[in-house]
């Protein structure tokens, strides 16, 4: 996405990437003739998206976003299952179902949150913080507290809800983007109050198929695109940036954007960075299946029975819970490109630490096991005597691959890594012509969040390279 809006704006772009193919943790798990998402699944901020990939040159008729309505299942461990709806009304409704009494705090709910995205969007998603006293500006600081910045996500859903199993309904989101709801800020509880806002989408034949829709259109308007470059090194002289060194070549470069998970990828040009809270970690099963589980909703989240112990299990103790949570994604129900006819596949994401004291080929079996078997009794009817394959993968895969102390997300959502705390897109003062991107940085994680990361970036570096100064060819390559 940088590369798109940075060759829109005449710059002359060339990507290096690491891998055969483009896309990073937006791609596909591929088993035999079957294919399911690697990383992200659930769309949010629909309009944003579609928002910037015009911008990008990406016409609308190049994909298909499907909506999901009822948006997903809650299934708690008491029985209870509770279905969250976009359309506010359905969802009073729900509550009075499910939670009755709760309905007055549900339309304060939305309605604060309402407020406190039209007050963030332009604060925090729009705007970059590039000088280090931004973070201590009066308006931000004020922003900050307005949004509940300095109370988390849990804490500020107590002046809401009174059931424990509602306030987990609306604080869960967090894990979307690797945060603790017990300790995230609580300007992230603009997560939840999205779904009901924007909804939540499906990108028809995977959300990894964004990727290669992106790559086409990279080919069409001409940047030159090196796949498996090992970039080694970013070679600095005099304050500046001058080449990339990949694959024991060299190419010379006018400015260069650091794409990689940023702690890791600030490695290139020679920085001691400072010591980052990294996101959770994923044990992420993939599965492929004799037949479909139609009576399932394609989002689906199976809670455990203390969800504040299975947190502090994973964030604060960096153990693999007892009782762990997870979340089920059963696209085959409306998609019939992912699997050969009359089969279906199943991605399961459970939240673990980055990190552990153990072995994780030893931990791994033992824990798919577990949810396996309760996922067979949550509905998933002989799910294991069903299953052709199962793929496992672990926070040591993804550690691996480049993602930062094996979390999954980036940098956690942490309040001193949020918003003017985080990288920045022009994050060395000191090095002008060095830029970066990617979930790590400003404004943050999720999809769109990170292409709208892009835009400030294609925008900032823009500004910075005045129009007038540019040859006819365009001045800057792009890593």
């Amino acid at each position: 996405m940088s590369g798109l809006l940075l060759r829109k704006k005449g710059f002359d772009v060339t990507l290096f990437e690491k891998e055969k193919n483009l896309g990073g943790r937006l791609a596909y798990h591929e088993h035999g003739d079957y294919k399911i998402d690697k990383g992200p699944t659930i769309v949010l901020l629909p309009e944003m998206l579609q928002s910037l990939l015009s911008e990008a040159g990406v016409n609308e008729d190049e994909y298909e976003l499907i909506a999901c309505d009822p948006l997903y299942d809650l299934h708690y461990q008491d029985g209870t299952v509770y279905t969250k709806y976009r359309d506010k009304q359905a969802q009073m409704n729900e509550i009075s179902r499910v939670f009755p009494g709760e309905e007055a705090g549900f339309s304060r709910f939305i309605n604060d949150m309402e407020n406190r995205f039209i007050e963030g969007k332009p604060k925090f998603l729009e705007q970059s913080f590039l000088k280090r006293w931004d973070a201590l500006q009066p308006s931000v600081i004020n922003s900050l507290r307005k949004l509940k910045a300095f109370r988390s996500v849990s804490k500020q859903l107590h002046q809401y809800f009174q059931d424990d199993r509602l306030k987990t309904a609306y604080a869960l989101q967090t894990l979307y983007i690797g945060g603790n709801p017990f300790q995230t800020p609580g300007i992230y509880s603009l997560v939840s109050y999205s779904e009901h806002e924007h909804g939540i989408y499906y990108l028809k034949g995977g959300y990894a198929g964004l990727a290669e829709i992106l790559e086409r259109q990279m080919d069409r308007v001409g940047i030159r695109i090196i796949k498996e470059a090992n970039v080694e090194k970013i070679t600095i002289a005099a304050g500046r940036a001058e080449g990339v060194l990949y694959n024991s070549k060299y190419e010379p470069a006018d400015a260069v954007v650091l794409n990689g998970d940023f702690p890791i990828a600030e490695s290139l040009v020679q920085k001691q960075g400072r010591q980052y809270q990294p996101s959770s970690g994923c044990l992420l099963m993939y599965i492929g299946v004799n037949g479909k589980y139609n009576d399932r909703k394609m989002h689906q989240f199976y809670l455990s029975e203390n969800f504040e112990k299975t947190m502090n299990q994973i964030f604060k103790e960096q153990k693999i819970p007892d009782d762990p949570s997870y979340y089920v994604f059963n696209p085959s129900l409306i998609d019939q490109s992912l699997a050969p006819e009359g089969k279906s596949v199943l991605y399961v994401l459970v939240p673990v630490p980055p990190e552990i004291d153990q072995d994780w080929d030893a931990v791994k079996h033992t824990l798919s096991d577990q949810i396996l078997d309760s996922m067979e009794k949550a509905g998933f009817e002989s799910l294991k005597s069903r299953m052709e394959w199962v793929d496992i993968r672990t926070p040591e895969e993804a550690k691996q691959e480049g993602l930062y102390a094996g979390g999954s997300f980036g940098i956690a959502p942490a309040l001193f890594q949020s918003g003017p705390f985080r990288p920045q897109f022009q994050p060395y003062p000191e090095l002008e012509n060095v830029f970066a991107t990617g979930a790590s940085t400003h404004p943050g994680g999720g999809v769109p969040i990170v292409m709208q990361g892009a835009k400030l970036l294609a925008d900032g570096m823009d500004r910075k390279f005045n129009r007038r100064e540019r040859s006819a060819d365009g001045i800057g390559k792009s890593l």
